[in-house]
């Protein structure tokens, strides 16, 4: 798929809007930890999420993929890009506000760069990459604070938690691009979202019995918004976004789900960040920038 560089009006409002969902997720997820625990959160998220998804297909007509091959190939995505960092990510939250969490989040697009970079031949580090990579860095650096080295409190432990679920999305867009090129992306993310579902389903049911249900509407609302939109409805959105505007493009994506998580935290669930957590957002937003590159073609003086 080739690289965008003009976003059109359609585009930047369904990225808007990709943008806005995303960012409710994290208080979403948030209500519904207190009602049911981690692991059965994000049994709800994978598992309601593949049986919408997989009705859309069925309306579609496309047809299921076959063969143990593929299907261990959805399994390794789905323990990548769900299993883990869905639960490293809600067992963070515990711990630490669902702003800090959109923050942290925003670092997948810097370790993509770097495991794509690592993996693949065709995405080694540049000058402008590299500055890029640095920037977030030294972003979550000051996001997390001094906590982290000065010792590991729950609190230290939850953000790095989130942190180790960034690596394992990077990790997951190399996987996709190896093994899953040319599905369907519709089909993929449905066989991914399966496979997820059916890694937890027994693994909640040996550690903890059972799969939790919400006590009260509330609860319900909340994962029926994290399942069915902020997942499902959410994975047809980011396809139709990555077909329109390209897959560099969707690095703008990470810049606005802070601010609506932090939004919502702060009317919802009357949370408060450290400054320093600004202070760290706008470092790794100002990395995001040069990874993505536009602003500085555009600050570059014009050939006379």
């Amino acid at each position: 798929m080739t690289q965008s560089t003009d976003i059109s009006t359609r585009a930047w409002a369904e990225m808007l809007l990709l943008g806005l969902i995303w960012g409710a997720s994290f208080l979403s997820i948030r209500v519904a930890l207190d009602e049911v625990s981690v692991l059965s959160s994000v049994c709800h998220r994978v598992g309601w999420a593949a049986l919408a998804l997989w009705a859309v297909v069925w309306l579609r007509g496309e047809a299921m993929p076959r063969g143990l091959a593929i299907w261990g190939s959805f399994a390794v995505m789905g323990l990548l890009n769900n299993v883990l960092p869905f639960t490293l990510m809600a067992w963070g939250q515990l711990s630490i506000e669902s702003g800090l969490t959109s923050i942290l989040n925003a670092f997948t697009a810097v370790a993509g760069v770097l495991v794509a970079a690592l993996v693949f031949a065709d995405e080694r580090l540049t000058a402008r990459r590299l500055t890029g990579v640095c920037l977030g860095f030294a972003g979550v650096a000051v996001t997390v604070g001094p906590a982290v080295l000065a010792g590991f409190s729950l609190r230290s432990l939850a953000q790095l938690a989130v942190l180790a679920g960034t690596l394992c999305y990077a990790f997951a867009g190399a996987w996709a691009r190896v093994r899953l090129r040319g599905l369907s992306p519709l089909v993929a993310a449905a066989g991914m979202l399966s496979s997820s579902t059916l890694i937890l389903i027994p693994l909640t049911l040996a550690l903890e019995g059972g799969i939790d249900l919400p006590a009260t509407a509330r609860g319900t609302a909340a994962i029926a918004y994290y399942a069915l939109i902020a997942t499902g409805c959410a994975y047809l959105l980011y396809y139709r976004v990555l077909a329109m505007a390209g897959a560099g493009n969707l690095l703008l994506v990470t810049l606005l789900i802070p601010p609506v998580a932090i939004g919502l935290g702060a009317l919802v669930l009357d949370e408060a960040l450290h400054p320093r957590a600004y202070a760290g957002f706008a470092l790794l937003a100002a990395g995001l920038l040069v990874l993505d590159g536009r602003l500085l073609r555009r600050l570059r003086p014009a050939p006379s």
